[in-house]
Protein backbone atom coordinates (compact mmCIF):
# COMPACT_ATOMS: atom_id res chain seq x y z
CA UNK A 1 0.00 0.00 0.00
CA UNK A 2 1.35 3.38 -0.83
CA UNK A 3 0.40 6.53 0.52
CA UNK A 4 0.16 9.68 -1.21
CA UNK A 5 1.24 13.11 0.43
CA UNK A 6 -2.55 14.11 1.85
CA UNK A 7 -1.55 14.77 5.51
CA UNK A 8 -2.87 12.31 8.05
CA UNK A 9 -2.82 14.40 10.58
CA UNK A 10 -6.15 14.84 12.21
CA UNK A 11 -6.73 10.98 11.34
CA UNK A 12 -3.06 10.48 13.68
CA UNK A 13 -4.35 11.94 16.83
CA UNK A 14 -7.15 9.89 16.88
CA UNK A 15 -5.28 6.94 16.65
CA UNK A 16 -2.64 7.55 19.99
CA UNK A 17 -4.32 5.38 22.90
CA UNK A 18 -2.98 7.56 25.58
CA UNK A 19 -4.87 11.06 26.15
CA UNK A 20 -2.23 12.40 27.76
CA UNK A 21 0.27 11.51 24.94
CA UNK A 22 -2.41 12.61 22.86
CA UNK A 23 -2.33 16.02 24.05
CA UNK A 24 1.78 16.28 24.59
CA UNK A 25 1.77 15.32 20.58
CA UNK A 26 -0.75 18.67 19.83
CA UNK A 27 1.35 20.75 21.73
CA UNK A 28 4.67 19.48 20.49
CA UNK A 29 4.28 18.98 16.70
CA UNK A 30 3.30 20.93 13.73
CA UNK A 31 -0.27 20.46 12.00
CA UNK A 32 1.86 21.27 8.67
CA UNK A 33 3.88 18.14 8.92
CA UNK A 34 2.18 14.98 7.18
CA UNK A 35 2.03 12.43 9.71
CA UNK A 36 1.25 9.04 9.48
CA UNK A 37 -1.19 6.70 12.05
CA UNK A 38 0.83 3.38 13.42
CA UNK A 39 -2.09 1.58 12.05
CA UNK A 40 -1.91 3.10 8.51
CA UNK A 41 2.30 2.89 8.53
CA UNK A 42 1.91 -0.73 9.72
CA UNK A 43 0.01 -0.97 6.65
CA UNK A 44 2.38 0.01 4.45
CA UNK A 45 5.11 -1.14 5.76
CA UNK A 46 6.55 -3.78 3.33
CA UNK A 47 6.60 -0.74 0.55
CA UNK A 48 7.76 1.82 3.26
CA UNK A 49 11.24 2.81 3.85
CA UNK A 50 11.62 3.58 7.93
CA UNK A 51 13.66 6.16 8.76
CA UNK A 52 15.19 5.96 12.28
CA UNK A 53 15.54 9.74 14.08
CA UNK A 54 16.90 9.09 16.84
CA UNK A 55 20.35 8.73 18.55
CA UNK A 56 22.40 6.18 17.59
CA UNK A 57 22.86 4.46 21.14
CA UNK A 58 18.93 4.76 21.00
CA UNK A 59 18.88 2.86 17.55
CA UNK A 60 20.73 0.27 18.90
CA UNK A 61 18.26 -0.77 21.59
CA UNK A 62 15.61 -1.37 19.35
CA UNK A 63 14.20 0.01 16.11
CA UNK A 64 11.51 -1.20 13.47
CA UNK A 65 12.45 -3.69 11.28
CA UNK A 66 14.87 -3.26 8.99
CA UNK A 67 14.89 0.86 9.86
CA UNK A 68 17.56 3.12 8.26
CA UNK A 69 19.69 5.15 10.68
CA UNK A 70 19.47 8.41 9.92
CA UNK A 71 19.89 10.43 13.58
CA UNK A 72 18.34 14.13 13.74
CA UNK A 73 21.40 16.20 15.67
CA UNK A 74 23.59 14.46 12.88
CA UNK A 75 21.47 14.29 10.02
CA UNK A 76 22.61 14.72 6.55
CA UNK A 77 20.46 14.54 3.42
CA UNK A 78 23.75 12.17 2.29
CA UNK A 79 22.42 9.56 4.28
CA UNK A 80 19.15 9.36 2.16
CA UNK A 81 21.06 9.90 -1.15
CA UNK A 82 20.40 6.80 -2.48
CA UNK A 83 16.36 6.77 -1.98
CA UNK A 84 14.46 7.81 -5.05
CA UNK A 85 12.57 11.52 -3.97
CA UNK A 86 9.14 9.50 -4.81
CA UNK A 87 9.60 6.39 -2.91
CA UNK A 88 7.73 6.04 0.61
CA UNK A 89 9.41 7.06 3.38
CA UNK A 90 8.26 7.31 7.52
CA UNK A 91 10.49 8.89 9.21
CA UNK A 92 10.49 8.62 13.22
CA UNK A 93 11.77 8.56 16.96
CA UNK A 94 10.44 8.47 20.14
CA UNK A 95 7.51 10.56 20.20
CA UNK A 96 7.89 12.76 17.07
CA UNK A 97 9.26 15.68 17.32
CA UNK A 98 12.65 14.95 16.17
CA UNK A 99 11.35 12.84 13.45
CA UNK A 100 9.55 15.70 12.48
CA UNK A 101 12.48 17.90 12.21
CA UNK A 102 13.57 15.19 9.39
CA UNK A 103 10.59 15.19 7.64
CA UNK A 104 10.51 18.61 7.38
CA UNK A 105 14.33 18.53 5.77
CA UNK A 106 13.53 15.58 3.64
CA UNK A 107 10.39 17.90 2.01
CA UNK A 108 12.49 20.86 1.62
CA UNK A 109 15.08 18.38 -0.09
CA UNK A 110 12.45 16.97 -2.96
CA UNK A 111 11.30 14.11 -1.27
CA UNK A 112 7.52 14.24 -2.29
CA UNK A 113 6.14 10.78 -0.25
CA UNK A 114 7.50 11.36 3.18
CA UNK A 115 5.23 11.20 6.30
CA UNK A 116 6.34 11.28 10.12
CA UNK A 117 5.07 8.74 12.37
CA UNK A 118 2.92 10.07 14.51
CA UNK A 119 3.43 8.68 18.48
CA UNK A 120 7.04 7.58 17.47
CA UNK A 121 8.20 4.37 18.47
CA UNK A 122 6.98 4.56 21.87
CA UNK A 123 3.01 4.40 20.34
CA UNK A 124 4.69 1.98 17.96
CA UNK A 125 5.43 -0.17 21.37
CA UNK A 126 2.49 0.51 22.79
CA UNK A 127 0.21 -0.77 20.21
CA UNK A 128 1.61 -4.09 20.06
CA UNK A 129 4.00 -4.31 17.06
CA UNK A 130 7.63 -5.45 17.28
CA UNK A 131 11.24 -3.45 17.64
CA UNK A 132 14.49 -5.43 16.94
CA UNK A 133 17.72 -4.72 18.66
CA UNK A 134 21.42 -4.80 16.85
CA UNK A 135 21.36 -8.38 16.09
CA UNK A 136 17.86 -7.95 14.29
CA UNK A 137 16.26 -10.08 17.06
CA UNK A 138 12.97 -9.21 18.36
CA UNK A 139 13.26 -7.32 21.61
CA UNK A 140 11.15 -5.88 24.31
CA UNK A 141 13.40 -3.10 24.92
CA UNK A 142 13.12 0.67 23.77
CA UNK A 143 15.50 3.45 24.77
CA UNK A 144 12.75 5.62 26.78
CA UNK A 145 15.09 8.73 25.87
CA UNK A 146 14.29 10.12 29.35
CA UNK A 147 12.59 9.53 32.33
CA UNK A 148 9.46 12.24 30.96
CA UNK A 149 9.89 11.27 28.00
CA UNK A 150 9.49 7.50 29.47
CA UNK A 151 6.12 7.95 31.13
CA UNK A 152 4.60 7.64 27.36
CA UNK A 153 6.06 4.13 26.94
CA UNK A 154 3.58 1.84 28.48
CA UNK A 155 4.48 -1.80 26.88
CA UNK A 156 8.22 -2.96 26.87
CA UNK A 157 11.82 -2.85 29.08
CA UNK A 158 12.27 0.94 29.23
CA UNK A 159 16.13 1.59 28.87
CA UNK A 160 17.70 5.04 29.74
CA UNK A 161 21.48 4.36 28.29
Amino acid sequence: MIFSMVSFVHNARAQVKSSSFNFTLKLLLSSKTPSVTIPQAAAAFSNTIFLDARELKEYRVSHLKNALFVGSKTFSLDRVKHIQKNQPLVVYCSIGKRSEDVTLQLIKAGFTNVKNLYGGIFEWVNQGHAVYNNQNNITDSVHAYGQFWGNYLEKGIKVFD
